[in-house]
């Protein structure tokens, strides 16, 4: 962890200081001057030692003297500051996350109007002086919450630490520097209760529960300094997520900061080791608790994408025409315009709603994290990718399917073989949509993939994006081909395809590019570590003819005049 670099301020705010600490006083008014701040002095003692008794988890009063209402705050040292800050920065392998965090009522600042600043770490080497930086455009911004930004800056060249900057309100201080590899990032209150955190750095193996004995999770404002801290126990811990027993006072809402808004945050560390993972989660969401509630819908859907836009509507499009009612999309750093798509999807009465999730190399936990929100709402939630489509052969709906399989209680999960789809001739993206442009398959079905219903997961949430581990007693079923498949449009063109190796997005999935694990299914038959186009891609993946799903598209979606499908216009 990279300690908070106090900047100083620009060249007018010590103008402004020279310019008034010349100012001409007479002498009463000098006398009457003192007088108010040996007044100002003694109430600020008197209500800083009336709050040291209590300063369990109050903000460490700071000095606000020179501080302008548009100056910003080095992020953690004071929550109440009511200023623009930034809070915490992620150093991500290609990217850097900055959070910035506004005071209330504040409008939020355009992606214009800021600027990724790169300066010279004090602990570099470098002989380059603090006015000596680099100047770069932010890659997105993102309004996660009305008083929350996300600036996703370029990678951060060696020896440089990175700031932002808005017009006319100069450089920010440089917040809190956490490595990704190790961090706690995220944290939610479920219904029991209990703290869900979403952590990196323990590599804990895929599947596998831990002794929850073994490791304690740690509340506060300040991290760092231990006498202000709570612990409290590990519930359950596997993969990337560990459950924690949180203290009363938090779920009480006493620790909250002269906004009223929650700043606690909460990291968890192994017994016996005092260091403890760097933290910016805030387990600011509390699930509605109940789980016999009425659920408005009865099918939904979690994905996680990146640069996925253009496909998106043919597939939220189709999937409503069989019966899915909410799709959840966790956007993990997309730089297309993913925003605008959902946004003419809402338009459009589509209920699609988008979570930004910048956590690379974690669909594990992502899914884990949108299970839990979707509890709330839905019945069932499937998991599948963007460039996968539920087929119903035999003609049902996706309800009559659920219907006809949930009259047994304990079948909680169902299982849906994969057909992978291979570029079936083509060399561009087909105009039609990858529904009816890719007709040509293997032959055998690969894996499968899950629906839920996620009141039966297991506390632990361990999934292996496939499916997850259920609670004592319930048990999956595997769909009939005849009556549910998903076709996987896997290998689709060069040119859509070869991202997959930058976006190898599972926790537990080797990247392509690493010469290892060079047998796993998860990799491409007869495919290098390069993004190399063999000579006979077009040809590949191609056992058998497949047309089931294309006819059915073309005889429910095309425009009996033209032939044009809806989402045609928006596929390039």
């Amino acid at each position: 962890m990279v300690g908070a670099t106090a900047l100083v301020g620009g060249l007018s705010s010590l103008k402004d200081r020279k310019k008034h600490s010349c100012l001409w006083l007479p002498r009463n008014s000098f006398f009457f001057f003192s007088l108010v701040l040996v007044f100002l002095s003694g109430f600020t003692f008197f209500h800083f030692f009336s709050l040291k008794r209590d300063e369990y988890f109050r903000p460490k009063l700071k000095s606000t003297l020179h501080i302008f209402p548009m100056e910003a705050v080095s992020g953690e040292s004071s929550p109440a500051t009511p200023a623009i800050r930034i809070q915490s920065t992620v150093a991500l392998p290609d990217q850097v996350l900055v959070f910035l965090k506004y005071p209330p009522s504040t409008p939020l600042f355009a992606k214009d109007d800021i600027r990724c600043i790169y300066l010279s770490s004090p602990n570099s080497t470098n002989n380059h002086h603090h006015h000596d930086q680099l100047e770069l455009f932010p890659e997105s911004v993102e309004d996660e919450h009305l008083d929350r930004q996300i600036v996703r800056c370029p990678h951060v060249p060696r020896g440089l630490v990175v700031s932002v900057s808005f017009k006319a309100n100069g450089n920010f201080p440089i917040g809190p520097v956490y490595r990704w590899d190790s961090l706690a990032y995220e944290a939610m209150i479920d219904r029991d209760n209990t703290t869900v955190v979403f952590v990196k750095g323990f590599n804990l193996r895929s599947g596998r529960v831990y002794d929850p004995s073994k490791f304690k999770c740690v509340y506060g404002w300040d991290l760092s300094r231990p006498k202000s801290t709570l612990l409290s126990d590990a519930v359950s811990v596997a993969q990337e997520i560990v459950r924690c027993k949180t203290p009363r006072s938090i779920l009480n809402g006493s620790h909250k900061n002269w906004h009223g808004n929650v700043s606690i945050k909460v990291s968890v560390r192994q017994v016996g080791r005092r260091k403890m993972l760097n933290s910016i989660a805030r387990p600011e969401t509390r699930l509605k608790p109940g789980p016999k509630v009425q659920k408005r819908h009865q099918m939904c859907i979690c994905t996680m994408l990146r640069n996925q836009a253009r496909f998106l509507r043919e597939w939220v499009m189709y999937h409503a025409h069989i019966g899915v009612e909410h799709w959840f999309i966790y956007d993990n750093n997309s730089v297309d315009d993913i925003k605008d798509v959902i946004q003419s999807l809402i338009d459009d009465n589509y209920n699609v709603s988008r979570h930004v999730w910048p956590w690379i190399k974690s669909q594990e936990a992502g899914f884990a994290h949108c299970a839990l929100r979707a509890r709330d709402s839905c019945e069932w939630v499937g998991f599948i990718d963007v460039d996968e489509f539920f087929h119903l052969p035999s003609g049902l709906s996706l309800h009559d399917v659920l219907k006809n399989q949930a009259k047994s209680k304990e079948i909680v999960e169902l299982r849906a073989a994969c057909h992978n789809f291979g570029p079936s001739g083509l060399r561009k993206v087909p105009m039609e949509g990858v529904t009816v442009g890719y007709t040509c398959r293997m032959k055998s079905p690969e894996r499968h993939k899950s629906i839920v219903k996620p009141e039966a997961l297991n506390d632990t949430l361990i999934n292996m994006v496939h499916h997850f581990h259920l609670n004592a007693g319930l048990r999956p079923a595997n769909l009939a081909k005849n009556m549910l498949v998903i076709n996987h449009y896997k290998y689709q063109v060069w040119e859509v395809f070869k991202q997959k190796f930058d976006m190898r997005v599972a926790t537990y999935v080797s990247d392509w590019k690493q010469k290892r694990n060079g047998q796993s299914k998860d990799r491409t038959p007869g495919l290098g570590t390069s993004t190399v186009e063999p000579p006979d891609w077009t040809s590949r993946f191609c056992q058998v003819k497949d047309t089931g799903l294309r006819d059915r598209i073309i005889k429910t979606f095309a425009d009996p005049r033209t032939g044009r499908l809806p989402w045609q216009k928006n596929i390039s």
